[in-house]
């Protein structure tokens, strides 16, 4: 029986990511289409729509775990492509309390930064998860080192940011 071959095996994985990306854009643009068509109706009932745009936003979020996970199949069967996720987790992990500060500082607001910071934060159970899955999927030691100091970092962040938020709420 023949294996197929890696660099299939990432096309596979790149493919994914294309589709679950033009999937994500035509959600999105669907969404925008029914605010701009039905604007009093949204403007009448705002916490639902909100609703509405957090369960699609979870929904992307569970998108990109499905090929998310099988580029954790993909590198495990090499230990400088798990070294290479590992560092990309890592990095990835560090946004998390950095977009925090920027949220902190900037608001949500109506600006594009204050929008994507609040998605990335919101994002983190999902990223907690990825890291999870990814940490019990690693083979070689240095990666799943690697990829559970990005979970401590995503993990820690969220845990803290949660603490302040109930301490500041109880003073209050």
């Amino acid at each position: 029986m023949n294996s197929i071959p890696w660099r299939v095996q990432l096309g596979i994985v790149a493919a994914g990511y294309a589709a679950v990306l033009l999937l994500s854009a035509v959600l999105l643009y669907s969404r925008h289409l029914q605010y701009v068509h039905n604007a009093a109706d949204a403007a009448a009932a705002g916490g639902m729509w909100a609703g509405g745009d957090l369960i699609l936003a979870v929904f992307i979020g569970c998108l990109f775990c499905i090929p998310t996970f099988l580029l954790v199949l993909v590198v495990r069967q090499s230990e400088v492509a798990s070294m290479r996720y590992g560092q990309v987790m890592l990095g990835l992990s560090f946004t998390m309390p950095i977009f925090l500060l920027v949220l902190r500082v900037t608001g949500q607001g109506n600006s594009f930064l204050g929008w994507f910071s609040f998605y990335r934060v919101m994002s983190s159970p999902l990223v907690i998860i990825g890291l999870v899955v990814s940490v019990l999927l690693a083979r070689f030691p240095r990666a799943r080192r690697l990829i559970l100091y990005a979970l401590v970092v995503e993990a820690g962040t969220l845990m803290v940011s949660v603490a302040i938020f109930f301490l500041t709420t109880l003073r209050h």
